[in-house]
């Protein structure tokens, strides 16, 4: 991942690149994927639903072996999406965020 970018409490956008040196045919759309990550099954579902209306579900949601629900799809526009919701994940605070963005003591 190379970008992560908070949208809510406790809810983050990711998002990476896709490359023709790694064997990936590129689009206008599919260069990159957004990934979101949220904080229960039902917002996960909820957006999955809304972004994939008109677009192509790659993946529907379901429980995966490495221990989240995540599903992937392409939006109308030809966007790629990752949807993924992790119960052991806590969200942080913003107490944690704070701290966090504190410059550190030397």
């Amino acid at each position: 991942m190379h970008i992560a970018l908070p949208v809510g409490q406790g809810t983050i956008l990711m998002a990476t690149d896709m490359l023709e040196s790694m064997g990936q045919k590129l689009n206008a759309g599919n260069n990159f994927s957004l990934s979101i990550g949220v904080e229960s099954k039902v917002e996960a579902d909820r957006i999955f639903n809304g972004l994939s209306a008109g677009g192509k579900v790659n993946m529907p949601m379901e429980d995966t072996f490495w221990g989240d629900y995540f599903g992937m799809l392409t939006d109308k526009f030809g966007v790629q999406w990752m949807v993924s919701f992790n119960e052991n994940q806590q969200p942080q605070t913003n107490q944690a965020q704070a701290k966090q963005s504190e410059p550190a003591n030397i």
